[in-house]
């Protein structure tokens, strides 16, 4: 399936941008034995050697896709190991996993590794993974470190006198601004280089459709700094060309509970990202963190680069068949009609957990306490108070009454928040919670919007005590919750529901008719050091998922 995810785009993605094209310049001259052009296109030195270079070059290449292709290539021992450990754990998709689509899997895994550029014939290039100049010098665990044997900081703090105190550098003709949020011209200008130059999915299908309603939402959390969102403008015209944001968070990793911030949105003008400013971006918004006195970061990236703390994978609940199979977000499977493939995944018309409703204020406070349990569950996931639980969950829940902004919508709807009252106690027991995140479906004039829905946090008193048999009713419980949350934005119009493989997604996801994406979210901690998280597959013992208890918009 297609994802408008975060991933590695047809565009250079944005983070990865941080590597200079000039860096293997010299290099491709050198292979290609002649100039490149404008396209990208070897100019051959001279007609005599043009033919021969040429077939020269597609008999070895012709002889390494042989030799990758070759099943002998992936030995059975590997493929029994593999077949192993997926029936062991139990996964989505582990019932129908055989020696067969396991060896296929792994030779496609193999073969894709080449086309992207993460392997060579010899297995993985560790420039190609992210081992760039930028991030050798940065407080982040190297590709390539050994264990970690002890949690903490890479670099101790400063204090704010031995911080930086003027802004870096940037190019001739280019100048720093503060973005301030609360200004709807300032916002829009922010939304517009996003919605024109953020992420795209890998075929350049579906492009992330921001509004004003959820970076207001996204960028101004309790205690946010101003500071914290940066651009950077043409001095000439005073065009905004670039942007990153930090917002603040308490997070706990493991036993360890950290001030850190939550950096997002780095965004660069397609046109301008020869000019290096990525680097300088990241490196500003970490002075102005310091400056306040946070020396840690989270952030997320679907590209590797040094190095990640665990890696997620989006799941996808498909609920508009016909118009996910006209934009190409997904295809009809070879032995099914569309009818039937529309029907199999019609999702139950009315929801079925008695006590179901909208969160009002009045449950902020029990909400806050049912967080606070539930995320212990979690070897990282962020501590929010009233006042965090109040913005996160019922800020972004829109103007006027339900069905103003379409059938299950209110006006500029960006969260949909729900909890479970008990009908004899009148105790919140449960609630769930997703977000709206649009995207343009480049090219198609018939469907130009594709409606996603994300799962954000939830959380149930149901099944904590542990144990085999608790962990079942918490399944089941889960599968109630989430349930309902999938016929609500069914109800809501949304044509698909996304979610990741963290928090306890991984028992439910397949029973609940999400399929697996070919999207993945890689988490990193700046100035962190702590052994992997579990996120789509088990870490020491922790299972898939339950490493990463934090969403990350």
């Amino acid at each position: 399936m297609s994802n408008p995810q975060k991933q590695k785009a047809k565009e250079p993605e944005i983070i990865d941008a941080t590597d200079s094209s000039d860096d293997h310049s010299e290099s491709e001259r050198e292979e290609h034995g002649g100039e490149l052009d404008a396209a990208g296109e070897t100019v051959a030195p001279s007609p005599s050697t043009s033919s021969k270079k040429k077939k020269k070059k597609r008999s070895k290449a012709k002889r390494l896709l042989n030799a990758i292709r070759g099943k002998d290539e992936i030995p059975q021992e590997v493929v029994d190991q593999v077949l192993d450990k997926v029936k062991a754990e139990g996964g989505p998709g582990s019932l129908e996993a055989n020696a067969e689509n396991i060896r296929e899997a792994l030779q496609q895994m193999k073969i894709m590794d080449v086309v992207q550029g993460k392997a060579g014939i010899g297995g993985f290039n560790k420039k190609d993974l992210g081992e760039h100049k930028f991030w050798g010098t940065q407080p982040v665990p190297q590709l390539g470190d050994g264990p970690t044997l002890e949690d903490g900081y890479i670099e101790p703090s400063k204090p704010r006198e031995e911080v930086r105190q003027e802004p870096y550098p940037l190019p001739k003709d280019f100048e720093w601004t503060t973005i301030d949020v609360n200004d709807p011209a300032q916002t829009k200008e922010v939304y517009d280089l996003l919605t024109f130059n953020y992420i795209e999915d890998d075929h350049a299908a579906f492009r992330f459709q921001y509004t004003a309603e959820f970076l207001a939402w996204a960028l101004k959390p309790p205690g946010y700094h101003k500071e914290w969102h940066i651009g950077v403008r043409v001095s000439s015209n005073k065009k905004l060309v670039a942007f990153i944001s930090g917002v603040p968070m308490t997070l706990r990793v493991r036993k360890h509970v950290i001030q850190l911030s939550e950096i997002n949105y780095l965004c660069v003008h397609k046109k301008l990202r020869s000019k290096r400013l990525a680097p300088v971006l990241i490196k500003e918004v970490t002075r102005q963190c310091h400056l306040k006195g946070i020396f840690q970061a989270i952030y997320t990236a679907g590209v590797v680069i040094p190095t990640p703390v665990s890696v997620c994978r989006y799941y996808h609940r498909l609920l508009n068949i016909p118009k996910l199979v006209n934009t190409h977000f997904c295809y009809v499977p070879r032995n099914m009609t569309l009818a039937r493939m529309t029907r199999v995944n019609k999702p139950p018309s009315a929801t079925s957990i008695p006590g179901l409703r909208e969160m009002e204020e009045r449950d902020v406070v029990p909400a806050t306490q049912l967080f606070t349990e539930y995320m212990k569950r979690f070897d990282m996931a962020p501590l929010y108070d009233v006042e965090d639980i109040r913005h996160q969950f019922m800020s972004g829940m829109g103007e006027g009454e339900m069905g103003s902004g379409g059938a299950g919508r209110r006006e500029r709807q960006v969260t949909w928040s729900y909890v479970v009252e008990n009908p004899e106690t009148g105790t919140i027991t449960d609630f769930f919670s997703f977000y709206s995140l649009p995207s343009t479906v480049i090219g198609n004039t018939t469907y130009p919007t594709l409606e996603a829905a994300y799962l954000f946090y939830y959380a149930t008193d149901a099944g904590l005590k542990g144990g085999q048999e608790q962990d079942q009713i918490l399944k089941n419980r889960l599968l109630s919750l989430i349930g309902d949350a999938v016929i609500v934005a069914n109800q809501a119009n949304f044509d698909v529901f996304n979610a990741l493989t963290l928090m306890d997604n991984m028992p439910i996801l397949q029973e609940l008719k999400f399929g697996m994406g070919d999207g993945f979210l890689n988490f990193y901690l700046y100035n962190w050091r702590t052994s992997p998280l579990a996120g789509m597959n088990s870490e020491g013992g922790v299972p898939a998922g339950r490493g990463v208890g934090v969403v990350m918009l």
